[in-house]
């Protein structure tokens, strides 16, 4: 019961708090210890009401996850874990993440308190709106990042981050829907009832278009970056961001993946080399 409790707080879920590091690593600090340490505290309370959040939204939709072909072994759809015990350790996960939250810092306590709201509505009301739902997931990045920027004293942070935040989660979030509705085809609103205002070829369009802008807001920001306006070396970096794009789209279209963006994360081998030399490069740059 344990395993199943621990595989029901989707522990692969937790690398999309890593953007709590933006700010870190962006205004040049990954290296001060105390810094460090706080946004690595705020990042293990971001994964532990996460994870609350994905608890509450698996007993939302029991009832459709079994009929899902593959959510139906999830523990709480399967019965391996209770719904009692599941619904208990929701409510305790939340009560420690945000009395814990408010003893970092009240502000990311604040940000923490509102991305669950925010899920919570998601989870009951908002998901099932065509495109509102991909904005909300959005949003839920971006209050990621914002979280990060509450622990740490900003210096030279650029608000393009925001954009770029924006831009990717849709492009992830559309990718997603796109994977899910050609993964389950005509029967893909009795699973998931938002599917219904979706087709492939909007899709195709929505995931054009944020892709194009996520290319250049990003390519913007390697050249406006308020830390240092006359450096360009940045723009460096545009190549494996082009890469890793390019590499999602690939999945989603060619290999029909992307119904988990996390699952590509952790498995595909060549997107993980993009993002590496990504993040190599941004520290050489930013710190060498």
């Amino acid at each position: 019961m344990l395993q199943a409790l621990l595989k029901a707080m989707r522990p692969k879920q937790w690398t999309k708090n890593i953007f709590l590091f933006g700010a870190l690593v962006f205004d040049g600090k990954l290296f001060h210890l105390d810094d460090f340490l706080r946004t690595l505290s705020g990042f293990g309370l971001f994964c532990l009401i996460s994870s609350a959040v994905y608890l509450i939204n698996d007993l939302v939709d029991v009832e459709s996850d079994r009929r899902h072909p593959e959510k139906r072994d999830r523990p709480i759809a399967s019965g391996k874990l209770p719904i009692p015990l599941a619904a208990a350790a929701a409510l305790a996960l939340t009560l420690l993440a945000a009395g814990a939250g408010f003893l970092l810092a009240w502000p990311f306590a604040a940000v923490l308190l509102g991305y669950l709201v925010l899920m919570l509505a998601y989870s009951k009301w908002l998901k099932h709106v065509p495109i509102l739902d991909v904005l909300i997931i959005a949003a839920g990045f971006v209050l990621r990042v914002h979280a990060g920027t509450t622990l740490i004293t900003i210096e030279r942070f650029s608000p393009w981050m925001y954009v770029m935040m924006t831009l990717l989660a849709l492009y992830l979030g559309f990718g997603k829907r796109r994977a899910e509705l050609a993964l389950l085809a005509q029967e893909s609103t009795s699973h998931r009832r938002v599917l219904d205002g979706y087709t492939i070829p909007l899709l195709d369009q929505f995931i054009t278009i944020v892709s194009g802008t996520t290319i250049v807001s990003y390519s913007l920001y390697t050249f406006f970056r308020p830390e240092a306006p006359d450096d360009h070396t940045l723009m460096l970096t545009i190549p494996f961001v082009l890469y890793a794009i390019f590499r999602y789209l690939y999945l989603i279209q060619v290999k029909h993946s992307g119904g988990a963006p996390e699952e590509i994360l952790l498995s595909d081998r060549p997107l993980q080399a993009g993002i590496l030399l990504w993040g190599l490069a941004v520290l050489a740059i930013f710190y060498l």
